[in-house]
Order: structure tokens, then C-alpha cells, then sequence
């Protein structure tokens, strides 16, 4: 959700990168939604080349997706199409996070692979070629061109690169279906427009075929594992060979009309990598060991299986099969079959009958929602006090109006000082607030807490403190560059000291940023 310090956060991150002209284009999209180029023109008051230019390092950077609507005219009208531009107000975001994404390559897989993503974050989209030319020149003694394109098929494999999306796609107008009860289709109005926005809409038609989108056909025809395929392998069913060579045939058209194709950091994955390991810290600060390396071996096996990144339950599998993966691991071996089904049990996920085998599923959703209620409760514990924390817990397990009495005499918090709390959580919208007239001179308060509208409010203050310490980290930096020559102007002691303001304030905003995931992404 674009919150209106979020907006701030993504113009601000857009300035640093690229400078006013391309945020102030960003800017508009992003608080007026996807606009056509005159419709940008006008609002941005720049000329039609300064407006072009900067959707085209948007485009490139993937934070704006071209697309055409299509809308049906009039009588006798056919389809009318115009292109328009739709901000990708995530993806902005994720510019914060490519330390974090260069981090999970680095452990997982090579230097190689670290230095393409790293190229591919900082140039936005790359081509095979591209990659070459920038691995020659990062290195004196050059770079054979099969050292990279075996990083990329690593990169592939792992699904942390992806095929770019088609640049315009055609999305037809959205069709409104009327339904013959009245409350009813007021209901199903709402789920449709809350699943289906219209940037859910423009990237699902944007993005590549699942066959195209993580593979790299060459002229050898190895696919992504490095195995090479014929015509005559007998192992091809006929549906696949014909989806195969429908596939290869694409790509020689592709080739021969001089398109090349383009290639990208796959942000998705990194976000489903991130969640679990969210998950994981999680479960370790309230169960034991066990749960966690139960859980750790379930999502690692059953990762690729995930279709969206806010699975709400994980992958089915059976106790044999979990067991097998715990054991893979060298502190996962001291554990028994007897400790894993305790584990799955304290994860809070019992058996499922699913043929002959039960099959154990553990609620993801859940383990998210008890890492947000903590983040939420400790910023209440933190600002208002251990009074108000009991006060505010009791609210949020409760999930009802409470009337203020009550509240007191459960929380053993003094009556004359709950209303107090009460009254300043409410005003800071933290609590939901109803007053119940029973008689003239009579009313009582009831309280309680609205979760979703909460943690809006609550991601809204973390963007609003993360664009605080984007502030003092570039005023440091201006600061610093100030000095003609910072190695001799400044002496050894001020040097550390401004080294270590950096640090602090880099690891604050990394951190900070954790909790904004929990919120928007998970």
C-alpha cells in the first residue's frame, strides 16, 4: 500500500538515484496513477523530451510499466487503445534493498553470480552480451564470455534473475459483473476490487510465459541446468516436445526480427527468500531449536513449489519426507522422527489426511501475524509505557469493544489513569474508540483495537522514520563532501566518529526496513 510518507520515501529514493526531473515525473505517478505521456507532460510542466527521458530510466530501472488499456468505444466504435504509465511503487522500495539481496547471492551462491546481480541492480536491465562487456571491463585480465553465462544460469536456476517483462501489454478494461442480489454483489464487488488492481492486472499480462521467464535457450540448446535436449529424446512426452518447439520457435522469430532478450533481478524471489527467513527469526525468539530447524528444512524444500510470495500455507508434506530433509543438515541429524513430529505440533500444524500419508502444512500467515502484533506491541511499549502495553495487548487478543472499567480492572492499571491512556492511544490512532449512551447524563467509552487500519497507520510512521534517516544519511554525506580533502582536513578521531554515524545510521535504516517488509511485503 502507498501510504502518503511511503510516496515521500519513493520520490526521495528516486532523487538520490536519479535526480528532481525523473522524481518529479515518478512523483506524479505515483500519487495520481497510471497516466498517459500528455497526461504527464501537463502535470509535470516539463517539455515532452524531459518527460520521455525520464520514463525511459524509470522503465529501465523497473520501477514504471508501460501498458496499453484497451476500452471499447461507442456503437459501431472498435477497441480504442492508449499507452499509459503505472509507477511501481515496490519496486521503488526495493532500492533499498539490494545489499540485502546481493547478501542472499553471496551466501548461496558465488562471486561470479554476486558481481552479475550486481550489475543488474545497478544498470536496471542487462542483455547476455551487456554482461560480458561489463565483466571484461570490471576485470584487467578479461572475462571469458561461458564463465558468464554459467553465473547466469546459476542465477536462473536459483530464480534471483528473470526474463524482463513484455514493455507494453495490451490489458483490456476490467468488466464489472452485476449479480442479482443487491448485498451480494456490493460483496463480491469488493473482494474483486481489492484482488484485482489495476497493477496486479498490468503485471500479470506483462510477464514472460513460466517456460520463457527463467530459462536461457542457446544455439546448443542447454536449458537452465546445463543439459543438453534433441529432437529425438525419447524421454519427451508429446505435449512437452510440442510446447518445446513452440517455445524454440518463438525464439527464432524473436531473433530474427533483432529483438535480444533482456534480463533482470527477479525481486520476487528475494522477497519469498526474505518472508521465510522472517518466519525462521520468528519461531526462533518463541520455540525451540526443533521448530526451527523443522521449519527452516519444510521451506527450503518446498520453495520452488510457492506460486506467490504471501503463501498463506506452506507446501503439503509428509512426516518421511519432512524427516528427510531435516536429516540433510549436520545439526538437523541429532534429531529423531519422534523430535520432528513434536516440532510440527509445536508449529501448530496437525496432520491432514491426504491418501495413505498425512501431510503436515504450517500456517505461514500465521507466524506473520504474531511477528506484527510484536512489532506493533513493543513501539506501544516503547512510547506509552508498561501500562499501556497491557492495556493495548488485552485490546488486541480481545478483538472487541471493551468499555474502560473493565479495561482498568483486567490490566490492574489505575482507574484514574487508564482513560488517560486510553484517550492518548486514541488520539495518536492507535485504538478505535465508540461512545454508548445509556442515559442522558450517562455515557460510556468503549475501545478496541482495528487492526487493519492500524497497521496501515503503523507502516506509515515506518516510512516516515525511514525517510527521516534518508534525510541525515545524505546531510552527513553533503557534509562530509564539503571538506576539499577529508583525509587531511579531518583528524583520525573525527574520522571514526563520522565513520561510525554512517554505520549507525545505515544499519538503523536496514533494520527499520526489516519491519516494513513484515507490513507491506509479507
Amino acid at each position: 500500500m502507498a501510504t502518503p510518507y511511503g510516496i515521500k520515501l519513493a520520490v526521495h529514493l528516486i532523487t538520490n538515484h536519479f535526480g528532481t526531473l525523473v522524481a518529479k515525473v515518478c512523483d506524479n505517478l505515483l500519487r495520481r496513477g497510471p497516466l498517459t505521456l500528455q497526461q504527464v507532460i501537463r502535470y509535470t510542466e516539463l517539455t515532452p523530451q524531459q518527460v520521455k527521458n525520464s520514463l525511459l530510466i524509470l522503465i529501465q530501472h523497473n520501477c514504471v510499466q508501460a501498458f496499453t488499456l484497451e476500452s471499447q468505444g461507442g456503437f459501431g466504435d472498435g477497441p480504442k487503445a492508449n499507452t499509459q504509465y503505472l509507477a511501481l511503487f515496490s519496486n521503488i522500495l526495493h532500492r533499498m534493498r539490494f545489499p540485502k539481496f546481493l547478501e542472499i547471492v553471496s551466501r548461496e551462491l558465488d562471486q561470479e553470480c554476486k558481481e552479475l546481480l550486481e550489475g543488474l541492480l545497478q544498470n536496471g536491465r542487462l542483455t547476455l552480451v551487456q554482461m560480458v562487456e561489463r565483466a571484461k571491463s570490471k576485470r584487467k585480465d578479461g572475462c571469458r564470455e561461458d564463465v558468464v553465462r554459467e553465473g547466469l544460469t546459476k542465477l536462473l536456476a536459483a530464480h534471483f534473475v528473470e526474463c524482463c517483462p513484455a514493455p507494453e501489454p495490451l490489458v483490456p478494461e476490467q468488466v464489472k459483473v452485476e449479480t442479482t442480489s443487491k448485498k451480494r454483489g456490493t460483496k463480491s464487488a469488493k473482494i474483486n476490487e481489492e484482488s484485482e488492481t489495476i497493477e496486479q492486472r498490468v503485471l500479470a499480462a506483462a510477464g514472460p510465459m513460466e517456460a520463457q521467464r527463467f530459462s536461457m535457450i542457446t544455439n546448443t540448446e542447454f536449458d537452465v541446468n546445463g543439459e543438453t535436449s534433441t529432437d529425438d529424446s525419447p524421454s519427451l512426452i508429446v505435449g512437452e516436445k510440442r510446447k518445446r518447439d513452440s517455445l524454440e520457435l518463438d525464439r527464432e522469430s524473436t531473433a530474427e526480427e533483432g529483438e535480444v532478450v533482456l534480463w533482470r533481478a527477479n525481486f520476487e524471489e528475494f522477497l519469498r527468500r526474505l518472508r521465510h527467513m522472517a518466519c525462521i527469526e520468528n519461531v526462533r525468539a518463541s520455540l525451540d531449536d526443533g521448530a526451527v530447524k523443522v521449519l527452516k528444512a519444510k521451506l527450503d524444500a518446498t520453495r520452488g513449489l510457492e506460486k506467490k510470495v504471501k503463501t498463506e500455507k506452506s507446501v503439503p508434506l509428509s512426516l518421511d519426507n519432512i524427516f528427510e530433509e531435516v536429516i540433510k543438515s549436520e545439526e538437523g541429524r541429532v534429531m529423531t522422527l519422534d523430535d520432528v513430529r513434536a516440532s510440527l505440533v509445536q508449529l501448530g500444524c496437525p496432520a491432514s489426511a491426504r491418501g495413505t500419508a498425512d501431510s503436515y502444512s504450517i500456517d505461514l500467515k500465521k507466524i506473520i501475524e504474531s511477528a506484527q502484533n510484536d512489532e506493533v506491541e513493543s513501539i506501544v511499549l516503547k512510547r506509552y509505557g508498561r501500562d499501556a502495553y497491557r492495556i493495548f495487548r488485552l485490546l488486541s487478543k480481545n478483538g472487541r469493544l471493551v468499555e474502560t472499567d473493565k479495561i482498568s480492572d483486567t490490566t490492574f492499571v489505575e482507574k484514574k489513569d487508564a482513560p488517560k491512556i486510553l484517550y492518548k492511544m486514541w488520539k495518536d490512532e492507535y485504538l478505535h474508540m465508540e461512545k454508548l449512551v445509556l442515559a442522558p447524563n450517562r455515557n460510556i467509552l468503549l475501545w478496541k483495537v482495528n487492526k487493519r487500519p492500524l497497521w496501515e497507520h503503523v507502516l506509515d510512521e515506518m516510512f516516515h522514520a525511514a525517510l527521516n534517516l534518508s534525510l541525515r544519511a545524505a546531510y552527513e554525506w553533503d557534509k562530509e563532501k564539503e571538506v576539499i580533502n577529508p583525509l587531511e582536513a579531518m583528524t583520525k578521531e573525527e574520522r571514526q566518529k563520522q565513520k561510525n554515524i554512517r554505520i549507525l545510521l545505515d544499519s538503523s535504516l536496514l533494520k527499520l526496513d526489516d519491519a516494513i517488509m513484515l507490513f507491506h511485503n509479507f
